[in-house]
């Protein structure tokens, strides 16, 4: 069994091997898909994901950037080097989360009184994100 976070060899589950199960040992805590949707909407810097409306503590976002890099669902590139500070972006497999988000917003529309409606320009944005990580 591997240590939390970390990329799993094929064959190789926390659980079981249900899809449902594996995803949510990747994605499965109140943060992730946060930082997930914080990439699709443009933010590549660890300020920008702190300045998000849910306030991330710093140490589980550092740990959810680590997680997520070693799921292989983001790659983070320096973008300075003192202090040493990163950049994070989508891979493809992040990227093709995008229809998973886009159907948790459609269901919360739907099902949760008072939540925001995405505008439109937001689900734009979002699909030029996936597009750019899928070449």
């Amino acid at each position: 069994m591997r240590k939390s976070g970390t990329a799993q060899a094929e064959g190789e589950f926390k659980r079981s091997p249900c899809p449902i199960s594996t995803t949510l040992d990747i994605l499965g805590d109140k943060w992730t898909l946060l930082v997930i949707r914080d990439l699709f909407l443009g933010k590549r810097l660890y300020g920008e994901f702190i300045e998000s409306p849910e306030g991330i503590p710093t140490n589980i976002l550092a740990d959810r950037l680590k997680r997520l890099e070693a799921a292989r669902l983001i790659t983070k590139e320096a973008y300075q080097e003192r202090p040493l500070r990163h950049a994070y972006s989508l891979t493809r497999k992040g990227a093709d989360l995008l229809p998973v988000l886009t159907e948790i917003m459609r269901w919360a529309n739907r099902h949760i009184p008072g939540t925001a409606k995405p505008p439109a320009t937001v689900i734009a944005r979002a699909r030029a994100v996936r597009r750019k990580a899928s070449r």
